[in-house]
This record gives structure tokens, C-alpha cells and sequence, in this order.
């Protein structure tokens, strides 16, 4: 599965199938959480917190292809990802995008 964020594949003429999506709600656990709050004391990388949302982004980007292919996408155009702090220390992640086959 091709994903780009442009709304064109160079050489290829498109046939859009229409909206994809993936999402996940991930969190930390909350032994990780206090150690990431007294973090905030000191400064520095939460690598627990990045290490979360690259897992979601994963995640999430997984189900989009997913969907895609269910559609029978060869490829996925203008990819987007958003994110929503849901509660304390978790988040959603969204990736979204437009489902197309080449002719």
C-alpha cells in the first residue's frame, strides 16, 4: 500500500474510492505516569510519552490501511494524522486519508 501525503502519485491517474480513517486511544500506565510527571521537574525527553504515541501512530495508520485495502486501494493519498489529548496521560491518534485505485 502506497501512502503519500500529496493528492497525486506522479505518473499514475487515480480513481478515488473515498475516505479512510484509523484511530487508537493509548495511555501509559500510571506507574510510568508519575515517573514522566516528576520528569517535568527537571526537563527532558518523556520517552515513555513518544514511544505511546509512535505506538499509536502505528496502530492507527494500521486500520487506515486496513480499511483501504477492504476497499481494494492500491494507495492512500493526502494521509493525515490529528491527535486529542482524551483524559490525563492518554491520547487519540487519527490517521485519515483518501482511499484510491490506479486505472
Amino acid at each position: 500500500m502506497i501512502l503519500v501525503t500529496t493528492e497525486t502519485i506522479s505518473g499514475k491517474e487515480l480513481e478515488t474510492l473515498g475516505l479512510v480513517k484509523g484511530s487508537t486511544i493509548q495511555t501509559v500506565n500510571a506507574i510510568r505516569d508519575i515517573g514522566s510527571g516528576l520528569k517535568t521537574l527537571v526537563g527532558g525527553e518523556l520517552t515513555k510519552y513518544n514511544e505511546m504515541m509512535n505506538n499509536a501512530r502505528a496502530l492507527a495508520t494500521k486500520r487506515m490501511v486496513e480499511e483501504a485495502e477492504s476497499l481494494g486501494a492500491d494507495a492512500v493519498v493526502t494521509v493525515r494524522y490529528s491527535s486529542a489529548s482524551v483524559m490525563q496521560s492518554a491520547a487519540e491518534v487519527m490517521a485519515y486519508g483518501t482511499a484510491v485505485r490506479f486505472k
